[in-house]
């Protein structure tokens, strides 16, 4: 025989229900926030911290904060913020990939919650992002809203690349045929994982930059002299150009 339940003991089923549905998004919550918050994976291919690696300047060229390597034909490009050199953009015939380090916390990764902030960022500008594991993990293939030479809207294809290491963060951005055609970009997904990060032992708040330095003898020369052929550096607030003997490390 089937009876009706009371409303007392309706009103405390419904809760119950209300509850474990709290509860579920309580877990589902906090499981996204343990995942933006990871510590950092092993690195077995690289990126490097300055401790891993017994002589980072072989091979690289030494901008301070980070050890660049350096591949025949390349050019390498910094970028300033006010008085600080705080990226470095490797150009390798139609692709490049700028790359920047942070300072992150001990024992947390922000990779995670960094692709979240570049993702809202574009898809607020109109922008198009695609999360995908890529050969160097998760990153995001992006189509950013640019305005192209003529004066119209278009979007430019970039993929934004990250790994997490000890105290540090190493982002790149991968420009041209790389991002366009992401299987023609495995010379720079390998400059990417041989860099060297120097963190340094000082204090530095999560997400400082790691400032760079120009190498000890390189020069900038305006933007007007024309540089000498085989040159194979460029800043953007000028060119930075290296001597002959050291033009390609190979």
């Amino acid at each position: 025989m089937f009876g009706r339940r009371k409303k007392k003991d309706a009103a405390e089923g419904a809760a119950g229900e209300a509850e474990q549905v709290v509860d579920g998004v309580d877990a589902e919550a906090d499981e996204e926030a343990e995942r933006l918050r990871l510590e950092p994976a092993p690195r077995p291919d690289g990126p490097w911290d300055s401790t891993e690696v017994r002589e980072p300047g072989e091979g690289r060229v030494d901008l301070g904060g980070l050890f660049v390597p350096g591949v025949d034909g390349m050019e390498l490009r910094v970028e300033v913020a006010g008085d600080a050199i705080v990226a470095a953009t490797v150009v390798l015939r139609d692709s490049a990939i700028q790359l920047q380090a942070f300072a992150a916390p001990k024992r947390e990764g922000i990779w995670g919650e960094v692709r979240e902030e570049i993702a809202a960022g574009i898809t607020q500008q109109g922008g198009i992002i695609d999360e995908v594991e890529g050969p160097l993990g998760w990153e995001l293939r992006a189509q950013v809203p640019v305005q192209l030479p003529d004066g119209t809207g278009g979007f430019q294809v970039v993929r934004f690349v990250g790994v997490d290491g000890p105290r540090w963060f190493l982002r790149g951005v991968i420009s041209g045929q790389g991002a366009v055609q992401p299987q023609a970009a495995g010379l720079l997904e390998q400059i990417f994982r041989d860099t060297v990060v120097v963190r340094g032992d000082g204090p530095m708040a999560p997400r400082d930059p790691i400032v760079l330095k120009l190498p000890n003898d390189a020069q900038m020369v305006p933007e007007n002299v024309q540089q000498e052929e085989g040159s194979r550096f460029a800043g953007g607030m000028g060119q930075l150009q290296r001597g002959p003997e050291i033009t390609e490390v190979r």
